[in-house]
């Protein structure tokens, strides 16, 4: 029999495999702002190694969004420049143990995080009104 842990890992593993290129950013984002928090939270408790190690995380993150971007349109472009300024600003974090940095990047993250799921509620509105249509 499966325990709870290996089920939820399972349930993990395939909303992965399954999900679309746009849930998956969206993951993206939230695994960014909840590695983000911790990391904040490792500060508050002093614990460096965690705070580090969050940080990390979010940057990998940060880093995959920028190789997934489609930079033929300007509007990528102008992510990217956004992106690599997060990035740059979670590096100074680190070294500074900035809480404010991150409480930025936090920022940064919400909006592009919400503005993704309203892209992708308006498709699956627009597909769904599609279908009904045929």
């Amino acid at each position: 029999m499966a325990t709870p842990t290996s089920a939820f890992n399972a349930y993990k593993q395939n909303s992965v495999t399954t999900a679309s290129p746009g849930e998956l950013t969206l993951m993206l984002y939230n695994g960014c702002l909840k590695f983000l928090v911790k990391a904040k939270k490792a500060i508050e408790e002093k614990n460096i190694q965690e705070k580090n190690n969050n940080l990390q995380k979010a940057q990998a993150i940060i880093q995959e969004l920028m190789v997934t971007l489609k930079t033929e349109q300007e509007v990528a472009n102008q992510m990217l420049a956004l992106y690599d300024y997060m990035n740059r600003r979670l590096i100074e974090a680190n070294i500074k143990n900035d809480i404010e940095i991150i409480d930025e990047v936090i920022g940064l993250t919400t909006e592009f995080r919400d503005t993704w799921k309203q892209v992708i509620q308006i498709t699956r509105q627009q597909q769904y009104s599609n279908t009904q249509q045929v």
